[in-house]
């Protein structure tokens, strides 16, 4: 029960009580991030206990769709995680966003986290990390949701904060 409360947890947290919640993209570097004023990229995430789906719209109206999956950690040592921890290249953007060592302090290993893959409309991709901080917010959703963080990459050089309401 320990194991599977966070994961429960988490979906809850992503989903809320209406399978539902509003999420937004902040480009903090590349082509995007030099536009005045900023673009904002807002979407949706759904789904259940270890997946569902995240719906984005871009600033030119090009639509992205995927999937999101919860990262399986390893429940012995002896095992390999079923998915890779995180893309190489995924690693710099939570240090780079959030402060130098917060992947490793924080996301690494991390029973509350998860990936999506994203194409849109125009052929783009865009990758994406969740985390959520395992602390207890006394089933505060709003709490909950407020203590996810996200980055994102997608195939134009742009790189994005991600936040959940």
């Amino acid at each position: 029960m320990k194991k599977i409360l966070p994961t429960i947890l988490f979906s809850f947290l992503l989903v809320a009580c209406t399978g539902r919640a509003v999420t937004r993209f902040y480009p903090v570097q590349g082509p995007l991030a030099a536009q005045t004023p900023t673009p904002v990229y807002v979407g949706k995430v759904a789904g259940g206990r270890n997946s569902g789906t995240v719906v984005l719209t871009g600033n030119q109206g090009e639509v992205f769709q995927g999937r999101w999956e919860t990262i399986q950690q390893p429940k012995k040592s002896s095992d390999a995680p079923a998915v890779a921890p995180s893309d190489n290249e995924m690693v710099p953007l939570w240090d780079s966003i959030y402060g130098n060592g917060f992947y490793v302090a924080h996301v690494l290993g991390s029973t509350l986290y998860a990936r999506a893959s994203m194409t849109g409309a125009n052929g783009d991709s865009l990758k994406v990390e969740f985390y959520r901080e395992e602390k207890n917010n006394n089933g505060d959703v709003n709490a909950l949701r407020a203590s996810i963080k996200g980055v994102a990459k997608d195939s134009n050089g742009n790189v994005y904060k991600i936040t959940i309401s």
